[in-house]
């Protein structure tokens, strides 16, 4: 079954939207396939078998993708992941030529240990549109909202401020809005400011490109605002899907130490610049798919049965604005267990 989000079309609906092929249909089908192969390692504790079996699925199925795709965020270097290295060619190699984004667990930890909230991930934009971190850059702080706020959100404004502006949009008080944030030790300053203005904190383990999403998309009210620190390539994840939406993230690069802030200095990394959504994804023309490892508040988590198996997907593509949700089933091939 196929839920489309934006069902209610409009009298002059875009028929290009039917005719262009639309590669985030395709890429439902390579994080289906990451999360079946990786949701069969759910709680038993190895991460990299986790890692490694969402992997080689997500590759395998990247193969028959008609596109010209290049890895620009991805398992690593070349030298220390032998598949998704940033630079691998993907896809077929027929057009469109696009970068590719892609995270084939968003919660290892959480996979490996059963808990709720695992993804597999995978975003595309046009050629040359996705931002890369310069090497080194590991981590960014974040501020993640949807469409009705992202004109008031300063990443550079002090907590009480943003959480004042997104209440007055809402026309709410500060204590009506839930904020997401990682369960770090680095948090415990944001954590202290949130409590002191009121708002409620939604903590969350593992997984920020979840929690940016759901912040960023109208659907989920039970989520305003994302903030804290997070990894720098989940933040472009998050970025594809939020453009998709119509919301907007800010980050700023963040060192962990301050022997780290001096090489970044030395590097000429600018440690006060601004990275908006369309920074980190320039792109008209983006895809984004995830799919349900286990079950979260976002999506359903795999579940199989000695037919086959059911997934729970969501897919968004910005030129159109259409997000849809996908509940798959998928028989085996082999005959069914008695």
């Amino acid at each position: 079954m196929e839920q489309i989000a934006n069902n209610n079309l409009p009298d002059r609906f875009d028929t290009d939207q039917v005719k262009n092929r639309n590669l985030g249909l395709e890429l439902v089908r390579v994080t289906e396939a990451a999360a079946l192969s990786a949701g069969r390692w759910m709680g038993k504790g190895n991460k990299e078998m986790v890692d490694q079996a969402a992997v080689d699925a997500m590759r395998h199925a990247l193969d028959g993708v008609d596109m010209n795709g290049t890895v620009v965020i991805g398992e690593g270097e070349k030298d220390e992941a032998p598949m998704l290295y940033i630079g691998e060619h993907i896809g077929n190699g027929n057009p469109p030529d696009v970068d590719l984004a892609v995270d084939p667990v968003d919660g290892t930890r959480l996979l490996a240990l059963g808990l709720p909230g695992a993804l597999a991930v995978v975003a595309t934009a046009e050629r040359g549109s996705m931002y890369s971190a310069p090497p080194g850059v590991f981590y960014m702080n974040k501020i993640a909202v949807g469409p009705a706020f992202r004109h008031v959100i300063d990443i550079n404004a002090p907590v009480a401020v943003n959480l004042d502006r997104i209440a007055r949009v809402r026309s709410a008080h500060i204590d009506d809005l839930a904020v997401a944030v990682l369960d770090r030790p680095r948090h415990q300053e944001l954590i202290r400011q949130i409590r002191e203005v009121g708002a409620r904190i939604r903590l969350i383990g593992d997984g920020d490109v979840a929690a940016a999403i759901q912040a960023a998309m109208e659907d989920y009210t039970g989520i305003d605002v994302m903030m804290g620190i997070g990894g720098a390539p989940e933040a472009v994840l998050a970025a594809a899907a939020i453009k998709c939406v119509g919301g907007e993230i800010q980050c700023k690069i963040w060192p962990r130490t301050e022997e780290e802030r001096e090489k970044f200095k030395a590097d000429g990394i600018d440690l006060e610049r601004v990275y908006s959504t369309n920074d980190l994804v320039s792109g008209d023309d983006v895809s984004f798919a995830a799919t349900g490892i286990t079950t979260g508040e976002m999506l359903d988590g795999v579940q199989y049965f000695g037919w086959g198996a059911r997934t729970s997907s969501v897919m968004m593509r910005s030129r159109s604005g259409t997000v849809r949700y996908i509940q798959a089933r998928h028989t085996w091939k082999t005959k069914s267990i008695k």
